[in-house]
């Protein structure tokens, strides 16, 4: 389900209690056309993602589909949705988690390919694939190394040990842990407070730090600064940037659109 707080944030709700919001094929495609929907949307420039079932953020695979699925279509339904979570990587704006509840396998993978995570202390989160002989097939073996380090990765993996938020917060997997509330959506506040934090700063700037941090991370540092240069070069023809300086001049809030 796709919920738009504002023009500017878009809520990707995941609604499948009845299932923990494990990821069916039906629940696949319905994060797909939101996902697709949100791209190129020139008004978003934050999006959330949360679930609309108390307790449960995403319980990862629908086991009881799997379990039904023939051998030779397993491969290629892990392959698309590997490819929808790893989508939310190239959105051109933040995206947040919003783990108000339990994240396990595909569902923390899922929470993995975001920008930010933000946690109720509550919530408990794993990688838990290797209980069911099998490893992190959505991202998790490549993108949990490079939030915790290699040893943490590889003990939460082999272990298929499931943590809280606020252990989640001291060992780095998530930005923040909040405490939860009395309507279950704490985390969910907070990301979108940090949403309403983004949203004065220029949309094209972000968008181009983001690029830089993402490509640059994966390379050496040589290499890195040459992709800062390049993004930085394409900020400074931009309206935002001319309306940033005017703003600054005139002692005012800036008003950006995007150009």
């Amino acid at each position: 389900m796709l919920l738009r707080p504002n023009s500017s944030i878009a809520v990707i709700g995941l609604n499948r209690p009845e299932a923990m919001n494990s990821f069916s094929k039906n629940l696949v495609q319905k994060l797909e056309d939101a996902i697709g929907a949100v791209e190129f949307d020139k008004n978003v420039r934050t999006v959330i993602i949360r679930s609309l079932a108390p307790g449960i953020f995403c319980a990862g695979a629908d086991l009881k589909e799997r379990a039904k699925m023939p051998v030779n279509e397993v491969g290629p339904f892990v392959a698309r949705l590997r490819g929808m979570i790893g989508k939310l990587n190239t959105l051109p704006f933040p995206v947040i988690a919003a783990l108000d509840g339990t994240a396990v396998g595909g569902g923390l993978e899922l929470a993995l390919s975001c920008d930010f995570r933000i946690a109720a202390n509550t919530a408990k989160m794993g990688v838990v694939e290797t209980r069911l002989a099998i490893i992190p097939g959505a991202g998790g073996t490549q993108k949990l190394p490079r939030l915790v380090g290699p040893a943490k990765a590889k003990e939460l993996i082999f272990t298929a040990k499931v943590v809280d938020g606020l252990e989640a917060e001291r060992i780095g997997l998530v930005n923040y842990s909040v405490p939860q509330n009395d309507n279950q959506d704490a985390a969910f506040q907070r990301s979108l407070n940090l949403a309403r934090e983004i949203l004065p700063n220029g949309p094209v700037a972000v968008k181009m730090a983001k690029l830089a941090i993402d490509k640059g991370i994966e390379v050496d540092l040589a290499s890195g600064l040459a992709f800062e240069g390049a993004y930085y070069a394409q900020t400074i023809p931009t309206k935002d940037r001319i309306e940033g300086l005017t703003a600054f001049k005139e002692r005012r809030k800036p008003v950006y659109t995007g150009e």
